[in-house]
């Protein structure tokens, strides 16, 4: 069976919680959210998932706890979630905004606004999903920083970001400096197609490998039990 672009999109959110043991998974968007609940279903089952609000979930959406809104910030704050967000800019140092564009005293176009991009950042690990890599959303610097990257992060204690996913490839922080490196490529995706649809010069290994491929029984999760109207297409058509 061969695999979708979006697939493989599924497969590389589902590896930033891989071995992850019994923390909080929060994934915003609906193929980071399929990431997370295949995840749970295979190498990382004592994965928490929740409802956004105060239960518990299964992989099904169906109750299996209780998660009282100062149980959920005790997690946030210690350490014990790893939250998937979007980025509508991101820098090489990872640098998040959801703001605003343009100055934030006379922006452009006003966005989500900053919400709680500083306390995830800065309290629990923190991955991005960017559907659309482009030189808008990878940029040289942000217009306002919201989610804190590595150079805004000195003696935070739970500060990092595990991996940016796009539906070009994944990226990560794995520098002397921390600044961004492409970690894979999705198939079908050259080096200069990711050099091209950024702005800024990430780092890039002599050999990038390709984004692992789904296997058999995931890529029948994926498509029978977690997503069988297949709207993650809608998400990344390729």
């Amino acid at each position: 069976m061969t695999a979708t672009r979006s697939e493989y999109c599924v497969i590389a959110c589902a590896e930033a919680w891989r071995d992850a043991g019994e923390i909080l998974a929060s994934p915003m968007g609906l193929i980071p959210s399929i990431g997370a609940r295949l995840a749970r279903l295979t190498f990382s089952p004592d994965l928490l998932l929740t409802d956004g609000e105060a239960l518990l979930v299964r992989p099904d959406g169906t109750p299996e706890g209780w998660l009282p809104y100062r149980r959920h910030l005790a997690l946030v704050t210690g350490g014990r979630r790893h939250v998937m967000m979007g980025a509508s800019q991101i820098d090489r140092y990872g640098n998040q905004n959801i703001s605003c564009i343009g100055d934030w005293a006379r922006p452009k176009r006003q966005l989500l606004g900053v919400r709680g991009a500083p306390v995830n950042t800065l309290n629990n690990p923190t991955s991005y999903w960017v559907p659309r890599h482009s030189r808008r959303v990878f940029v040289e610097k942000v217009d306002l920083v919201c989610g804190v990257g590595y150079d805004h992060a000195a003696g935070a204690r739970f500060h990092r970001i595990p991996r940016v996913v796009s539906d070009l490839g994944v990226l990560d922080f794995d520098t002397p400096d921390r600044s961004m490196r492409l970690a894979s490529l999705h198939p079908g995706v050259t080096v200069e197609q990711v050099r091209e649809a950024t702005a800024f010069e990430p780092a890039v290994p002599d050999e990038v490998p390709f984004t692992r491929e789904p296997t058999a029984r995931e890529l029948e999760l994926i498509r029978e039990v977690l997503d069988p109207a297949c709207a993650r297409a809608r998400e990344v058509a390729a």
